[in-house]
C-alpha cells in the first residue's frame, strides 16, 4: 500500500539524513493526514495518487514563476522534488496511448460540441487520472472539438 510506501520513506530518509527528500516526503505525508482528518479514515492508494499529483501540479505551476524570476537555483531543487513525487505515481502513459483512449470516448460519445466537454472527461478521468497530464488531456479534447 502506497501510504505504508510513504512512511517507510519517511524512516528511511531519516536515517540516512537525507534532507531533501525529507523535506518532500513530510508535506506528503502532512497532506495525507490533512486527507484522512477530513474523510475520517485512512487514504487509499487512487487518493494517495490524487494527494501526489497536486503536490506536482503545484511545483509546476512554481517552476513557471521560477522562470519569470530567473531563478535557476529554485527551478533545479523544484524539478529534484518533482521527479522524486514521480516515483510514486503509477507509470505515465504515452501520448500515443493517451490520445487513443480519448479517440476510443469520442466514439462512444459522439460529442457535437464543447458542451459534451464534461462527459468526455467524465468518462476519461478515471481512466487516466495520475496515468496522464489532465490538463493536456483537457486542451487536447478542446483542441478535437473546436474542429468538429
Amino acid at each position: 500500500m502506497m501510504r505504508e510506501k510513504i512512511l517507510n520513506d519517511l524512516k528511511e530518509a531519516m536515517k540516512n539524513k537525507d534532507k531533501e527528500k525529507l523535506a518532500v516526503i513530510r508535506m506528503i505525508k502532512g497532506a495525507m493526514q490533512m486527507e484522512e482528518l477530513n474523510l475520517k479514515r485512512e487514504c487509499t492508494d487512487d487518493e494517495m495518487i490524487g494527494i501526489i499529483s497536486k503536490q506536482i501540479k503545484t511545483r509546476k505551476e512554481s517552476m513557471v514563476e521560477f522562470e519569470k524570476a530567473g531563478r535557476t537555483d529554485l527551478m533545479e531543487q523544484t524539478q529534484k522534488e518533482i521527479d522524486f513525487l514521480n516515483t510514486y505515481m503509477p507509470e505515465q502513459l504515452s501520448e500515443e496511448e493517451i490520445l487513443k483512449e480519448i479517440d476510443q470516448v469520442f466514439q462512444e460519445v459522439n460529442p457535437s460540441s464543447v458542451k459534451d466537454m464534461g462527459k468526455l472527461m467524465g468518462l476519461l478521468t478515471p481512466k487516466l487520472k495520475g496515468k496522464a497530464d489532465m490538463s493536456w488531456v483537457s486542451k487536447t479534447i478542446r483542441e478535437k472539438l473546436n474542429n468538429l
